[in-house]
């Protein structure tokens, strides 16, 4: 499956992260998303992800995390999913937007923003900076 991404949106890699492919695999790891045997192979502004993850949710985490990663404008996924529970939506941040603002619009709660920062942590470090162009993951409501 292919998923769009804005290619400017995204945080950059820490200092010393110079190969795209490799700072994706460390960002999505070191976040502790459960994605199997993950292999990661970049080229252009293209992310293909390869892997075994035991829920829908973790994959569409590591799926987010390349996605919003500047330079990268599409990411194939060949991530084999254990179990398949409802989709989840995707959502385009769009400028004045924040966490509340978009937790109302899906769950028409707006104190549920930590929902949707929890679905976005392999990116998300705070849940004060989202950027106009990134791509979120909004899980199902519960």
């Amino acid at each position: 499956m292919i998923f769009k991404f804005a290619r400017e949106a995204g945080e950059k890699f820490r200092a010393g992260v110079t190969n795209i492919a490799d700072g994706i695999k460390d960002r999505i790891t070191g976040h502790k998303t459960d994605v199997k045997d993950l292999n990661v192979e970049h080229d252009g502004e293209r992310v293909v992800l390869k892997g075994k993850a035991k829920t829908r949710a973790e994959a569409e985490k590591a799926i987010v995390a390349a996605g919003n990663t500047p330079g990268v404008g599409e990411v194939e996924s060949h991530i084999d999913i254990e179990d398949e529970p409802a989709q989840s939506n995707f959502y385009t941040v769009k400028s004045g937007d924040t966490l509340s603002k978009i937790a109302k619009e899906f769950y028409g709660d707006a104190m549920k923003y930590p929902v949707i920062f929890e679905a976005n942590k392999p990116m998300l470090s705070d849940p004060d900076k989202i950027y106009p162009g990134q791509t979120l993951r909004i899980p199902t409501a519960s």
